[in-house]
């Protein structure tokens, strides 16, 4: 059953994303079901699945949309830094927080996690004060801006998709580094399921930066929760801390507390 949401006000393409990703997770969506959820006219949601049909995402069927079969596609990187802009800064600007002069850094491939790193003041970007490691070209780009960049950019097969290399090559990378931090983000996130994403490849570098840092610290913005994406990463007590964005359920927050898990909630 889909969750009703009239609190949070999605944009078009937030709303879009988010109806593609409930196909992909019930098989079918219905036009009455969205409507309710996302509290918008039945012409909206309409629309709103053809421009999806168009783009691959989906097939509509009467009264509805269903999964196409054998196409799982997910949001690209391009696609998914324009969603919950707001949320995933805030969320940056208080990671930024657990960071600390000499730290050896690992971030990870993620729309959320570039946003901690252009949250990271100035005075910190110069005179090797910390050392950045990641696998991401949108990362290592805006790390490239710095006036004395500290950046090791790790090799492997280039995922087009997710801006980020992945494969034996950057694993074995991987496992010549302990960091004091490792920053990941995720496509879903539940108690049962842990931290998850869509690609077995991605998840498999994810995976690998979490078991090299000695805290790892996921970041997610609220619309991840109670999501179950396609492939494990880790569960969540594997993860020092979670922050997240002030619309995370409470009930949630406080079972991620109860497993022993720091929670921050961004402002």
């Amino acid at each position: 059953m889909m969750r009703t949401n009239h609190s949070h006000d999605y944009s078009a393409a937030e709303r879009r994303s988010q109806i593609a990703q409930l196909v992909i997770e019930n098989g079918k969506v219905f036009v009455s079901d969205l409507v309710k959820k996302f509290n918008v006219t039945e012409t909206s949601i309409r629309r709103d699945l053809i421009l999806l049909e168009e783009d691959k995402r989906l097939k509509r069927v009467h009264g509805g949309a269903i999964v196409i079969p054998a196409n799982f596609r997910t949001d690209t990187f391009v696609e998914k830094e324009k969603l919950h802009i707001k949320s995933k800064s805030s969320i940056g600007k208080t990671a930024v927080e657990m960071i600390k002069q000499g730290d050896i850094i690992l971030v990870a491939s993620g729309t959320t996690t570039l946003q901690v790193v252009r949250a990271i003041p100035h005075s910190m970007r110069t005179n090797n004060l910390i050392t950045l490691v990641s696998n991401s070209l949108p990362v290592a780009q805006e790390i490239l801006k710095w006036p004395s960049p500290n950046l090791t950019i790790l090799g492997g097969l280039f995922l087009p998709d997710y801006q980020a290399t992945i494969g034996p090559q950057t694993i074995e990378l991987l496992d010549d580094i302990t960091a004091d931090i490792a920053f990941l983000g995720a496509d879903g996130l539940t108690l049962d399921g842990g931290a998850t994403t869509a690609n077995v490849l991605m998840a498999e570098v994810d995976r690998r930066m979490v078991e090299r840092a000695r805290k790892p610290i996921l970041i997610t913005d609220s619309s991840k929760i109670g999501r179950a994406g396609f492939v494990p990463i880790k569960p969540i007590s594997s993860f020092h801390t979670f922050i997240t964005d002030g619309d995370a359920p409470p009930d949630f927050l406080e079972a991620v507390r109860n497993i022993g898990v720091e929670v921050i909630v961004a402002e």
